[in-house]
C-alpha cells in the first residue's frame, strides 16, 4: 500500500521552494522530511522543486523527473539531489526459470529502464551544477538513523 499526503514544514527557513505545497509520496519520504526538518546540519531542503528533462530508454520519448529531494549541507556546503527507492527497485529485475517472461518481470524490467534513464539524467544535471546525485534505498536511511516504517 502506497501512503502520500501532505508535509507541513516547522522551519520554513530552511525549506527551498513553496513550503505549503509539500507533499510525500512514501512513508519513506515523510521519514526523511522530517529528518531533514529538523536536522540542524541541514541548511536548505526542496521536495521535488527541481525538474530535469530526461529521455527515457522505453519509448525514446523526452519526459520530466520530479527530484525527490535537493539538499544542501551545512558542513562545506554541499548539495545533494537525491531520490529515495527500495533497494528492490535500484536493482536490475532477475528472470525467473519459465520458458517466457512473465507480465510481472517485463513491468519491472521497464521501470527499472525507466528508473535508469532518469538517473543517469539526474547525475548529469547534478555534475553540471557541482553537486551530487543520490539514489537513497531503506539501508542509506537507517544509516542516517531514520526511522522507518514498513
Amino acid at each position: 500500500m502506497s501512503y502520500s499526503g501532505r508535509y507541513t514544514i516547522k522551519h520554513t527557513s530552511k525549506y527551498g521552494g513553496d513550503p505549503t505545497r509539500v507533499f510525500f509520496r512514501s512513508l519513506w519520504e515523510r521519514q526523511a522530511f522530517r529528518w531533514l526538518d529538523e536536522n540542524p546540519q541541514v541548511a536548505k531542503w526542496s521536495s521535488e522543486e527541481v525538474v530535469i528533462p530526461y529521455k527515457c530508454k522505453t519509448d525514446g520519448r523526452i519526459h520530466r523527473y520530479f527530484v525527490d529531494l535537493k539538499v544542501t549541507f551545512q558542513e562545506g556546503n554541499k548539495t545533494y539531489l537525491i531520490e529515495i527507492k527500495p533497494k528492490k527497485e535500484t536493482i536490475p529485475p532477475r528472470i525467473t526459470k519459465t520458458s517466457r517472461p512473465s507480465k510481472k518481470y517485463i513491468q519491472e524490467v521497464m521501470k527499472y529502464a525507466k528508473n535508469i534513464s532518469k538517473w543517469e539524467a539526474a547525475t548529469e544535471y547534478a555534475r553540471d551544477n557541482l553537486w551530487e546525485f543520490q539514489v537513497w534505498t531503506e539501508d542509506d536511511l537507517k544509516k542516517l538513523g531514520i526511522r522507518l516504517i514498513l
